[in-house]
């Protein structure tokens, strides 16, 4: 049925299809839906992974509640705000930036005692997203504000330049891959997979020795851990329950055994395996320490995607035994490896993404300031002005730095490139690049 109407198709109809496209959704709508999908969604998101501040010393909390974004202005030397447009942005050097207000709500002793609309940092505006004062002008009126009516948009106007946040290519989060070890190397087979939950990225790896043998290791544990001795401190309590979380094919659970049998001499309960880990992550500490840090670690620093509360540790024990089923399955023959090359292996990370990153890392530092004033003012006066201990500058200057620089959290470069304007062509070209930095700095 499809082929017979595409039959019934011309070639210009085919072109007036492709006409109407650009017409309606343009080249670069990725840009601008991911930049809208972080203005909606993205920002408030980060604001309710903190949450508030508590100074428990004096009984006071803070709450935060709704983001909002404002209309890009900018600030005259005496104070006053006007509105700002990009043309304006361009002729006088400036960032084309919207005011971010929160809305927080101040408890003392568990009564609420005031609401304030705290300015936090300005946001730069992409041209033509939801918030740019170019979205909903007609061709005339873009005309009028000195703009190109045929401008695709999708790029930040810092200090006078446009920049264009270059998609990223990465490898595919909370996916587990199984790959060869190195020819030379004492690690025959690895399961590794990169957990990403609420701007943490904790990558795990899951390595087979020569002798047969499984370790996991992950950042903040400075050993391997036995993957059997991680399973039974994740829960796992009797050896039935491990090989039954690792696979229930036979031949998989025989390859499994000698490793279950092994490494059970380590530690037979939950307290020894926890020992063991805590000996690893706190060596030296009193007992009760070891256990209490060992918990910490596995809750906060291990799969944070799975979960990040001593609720979520039996479901990252099978998570684990579904990595050591995926990397036995490699080692029989019973599965091929994972290509990183794939494209069901990889995600283009849009502009939105990106900036989330550094707002998130400005936020959390904003936050870590404001509880240290307020617990600094709250010495002298109990009751505090919450804007008089925000200081917006902290998000304002990460935000701009980074655009303007291209550097980014996490070590990337040339994130944010000026935008190309040789012609139109290279400027859609610039718009639409995706640049994989996977050969450079992936395992």
């Amino acid at each position: 049925m499809l082929r017979e109407s595409a039959a019934e198709l011309s070639r210009e109809d085919l072109w007036e299809l492709v006409r109407a496209y650009v017409r309606e959704l343009g080249l670069v709508r990725q840009h601008i839906d991911s930049f809208n999908t972080f203005l909606e969604r993205g920002l408030q998101e980060i604001v309710d992974e903190v949450g508030g501040v508590k100074i428990e010393a004096h009984g006071v909390e803070v709450r935060f509640g709704r983001i909002e974004v404002g209309d890009p202005v900018f600030k005259e030397a005496d104070g006053s705000e006007v509105s700002l447009t990009p043309t304006i942005a361009r002729l006088r050097n400036i960032t084309y930036a919207a005011p971010l207000y929160l809305h927080v709500t101040v408890y003392v002793d568990g009564e609420e005692r005031r609401r304030e609309r705290v300015f936090i940092g300005m946001l730069p505006i992409m041209v033509r997203s939801a918030k740019c004062v170019l979205s909903r002008a007609s061709p005339e009126e873009l005309i009028r504000l000195g703009e190109d009516p045929y401008d695709p948009g999708g790029y930040f106007i810092v200090n006078g330049s446009e920049r264009v946040i270059v998609m990223q290519e990465d490898l595919s989060v909370n996916r587990v891959l199984v790959d060869y070890g190195g020819e030379s190397s004492s690690v025959t087979h690895t399961a590794k997979v990169f957990s990403v939950a609420a701007g943490y990225r904790v990558p795990a790896r899951l390595e087979r020795t020569r002798d047969g043998m499984l370790y996991v290791s992950f950042p903040v544990c400075p050993a391997r851990i036995p993957v059997v001795v991680l399973m039974r401190a994740l829960g796992l309590k009797s050896d039935k329950e491990i090989v039954m979380a690792v696979s229930t094919h036979p031949r998989v659970q025989q390859e499994f055994l000698p490793v279950l049998i092994e490494q059970s001499k380590i530690a037979r309960t939950q307290e020894e395996a926890l020992d063991y880990i805590g000996s690893r992550v706190s060596p030296g500490q009193p007992k009760n320490i070891r256990l209490e840090r060992a918990q910490q670690v596995l809750d906060e620093n291990f799969l944070p995607h799975v979960g990040r509360t001593p609720s979520a540790r039996l479901a990252k024990a099978y998570f684990v035994g579904q990595m050591v089923s995926r990397l036995l399955e490699l080692k029989l023959g019973m599965r091929p490896p994972d290509d990183k090359d794939h494209l069901a292996n990889k995600r283009i990370r849009h502009a939105g993404e990106l900036l989330s990153i550094v707002f998130r890392q400005a936020f959390r530092q904003l936050v870590k300031e404001m509880s240290y004033s307020l617990e600094r003012h709250m010495t002298k006066e109990r009751d505090v002005s919450i804007v008089s201990v925000v200081r917006p500058d902290i998000i304002t200057d990460r935000l701009r730095h980074a655009l303007a620089t291209g550097n980014w959290p996490g070590g990337r470069t040339g994130v944010s490139q000026i935008l190309d304007r040789t012609n139109y062509l290279a400027t859609l070209s610039h718009l639409r690049r995706v640049v994989s930095p996977l050969s450079r700095t992936q395992p």
